[in-house]
């Protein structure tokens, strides 16, 4: 029984799943070995029939044109979505875009909701976040290199990011430049600041090539040089020298955006694996779900999806009644769970298929080779144990001040 699942969820599930069944999963076979851009006209298509069947934003409130559902609703939407890896683009709520929609809801100034969340919300752009730096641990986003000094009425921003998804063929990106550098508090030294991809000054220096794939649009990880990149100064999200807090607040939801996406994935791969047990002959008398290494694989991933999923909910649950910042230690914890059972599951998955799930006739080395960096974006797992442990062990009276 789901204790999760709400009646609205209950009307919304089966129209989501037919769009998958009917449109979605389809375009996988013939689409996912070639560059995003190849597919975007049929994406297109499916994106005008998730509207028309009012589906649209289902992640935003009544008030900005969706149908109102919390975070642990849409978790589950999400986990749904995240069964294909066109779910969450078809229904406009794919990353990361739905963090910037949400950030911009919450903070920014009428002109910018005018100017570029009202065609992000739409679907008529697409917006990317610039905040890892080649140069300094990504994990650390208090030390930063970019600056966006005032000169008049504009920022002038100089630096270089890198892994800013989806920049290719974005809008405008959301920069995150140190405006007060030397600062003695160090969570307040950084800004977030909105750029136009067209602004002179900046430039994608390139795709970053992932597991041998140097992908194009939504799919893409860019490097982007910012030289002289003026903007004006109204462009700034919230206050200035609160980037960070900025930051930590658009990263609560979205981690339970991602954990939910990875168990739809999860479910994928199972719901495959388990196909293949019972289809695969190994013998005269025996199939592949014959074995007890096979049945080992298929219970433990069962009691872990489930598990995570729990998790998950239950820290959306958190996050909805007293807010991402009461809930860091539970977010930090579904971080590096969910990441790790994404990767064990898929790899038994892929076991499972024995060379077949090496090949892309299939969608798991699909996302073997695209999922591979959950356990290290948005935080790596090491930093997220660690920031467990150290509230755990200082519950136990251990002076918790990192030693270096």
């Amino acid at each position: 029984m789901n204790v999760f699942l709400t009646k609205k969820l209950e009307q919304v599930l089966p129209k989501i799943k037919a769009i998958l069944d009917e449109h979605i999963y389809p375009l996988e076979k013939q689409y996912l070995t070639l560059p995003f851009s190849k597919v975007a006209s049929k994406l297109k298509e499916v994106r005008e029939i998730v509207q028309q069947q009012n589906l649209w934003n289902l992640h935003l409130s009544k008030n900005h044109g969706g149908l109102g559902f919390d975070l642990v609703e849409f978790g589950q939407i999400s986990e749904l979505l995240g069964t294909s890896p066109y779910g969450h683009y078809c229904f406009n709520c794919n990353a990361p875009d739905i963090g910037n929609q949400e950030l911009l809801l919450e903070n920014a100034s009428d002109y910018i909701k005018e100017t570029f969340l009202k065609p992000l919300i739409k679907g008529e752009s697409r917006s990317c976040f610039a905040m890892t730096e080649p140069d300094f641990a990504g994990s650390n986003p208090v030390n930063m290199g970019t600056t966006a000094m005032k000169e008049g009425d504009s920022y002038v921003i100089n630096g270089r990011k890198w892994f800013t998804t989806a920049a290719d063929g974005a809008t405008f990106t959301i920069v995150m430049a140190n405006t007060n550098p030397t600062a003695e508090n160090k969570y307040q030294k950084a800004s977030m600041i909105i750029v136009p991809m067209e602004t002179e000054g900046l430039e994608i220096i390139r795709n970053i090539s992932i597991m041998g794939e140097e992908n194009d649009s939504c799919f893409s990880h860019s490097e982007i040089q910012f030289t002289n990149c003026k903007v004006p100064i109204k462009n700034l999200v919230g206050n200035e020298n609160e980037g960070f807090k900025l930051a930590q607040q658009r990263l609560g939801p979205g981690r339970i955006h991602h954990c939910m996406r990875w168990i739809g994935i999860c479910e994928r791969a199972f719901d495959l694996m388990c196909k293949r047990a019972v289809s695969r002959q190994i013998s005269d008398t025996e199939k592949l779900g014959h074995k007890q290494t096979v049945q080992n694989w298929i219970a433990e991933s069962r009691a872990e999806i489930n598990a995570a999923r729990f998790m998950v909910l239950h820290t959306a649950k958190k996050i909805d009644e007293v807010g991402a910042k009461e809930a860091r230690i539970e977010i930090s914890t579904i971080k590096f769970y969910v990441a790790n059972v994404l990767m064990r599951v898929l790899d038994k998955a892929i076991q499972i298929h024995g060379a077949l799930g090496i090949t892309d006739d299939i969608i798991l080395s699909f996302w073997y080779r695209h999922e591979r960096g959950a356990r290290i974006y948005d935080g790596p797992d090491e930093v997220h144990k660690s920031a467990l442990a150290r509230q755990i062990l200082k519950g136990y009276g251990l002076d918790v001040v990192k030693r270096g």
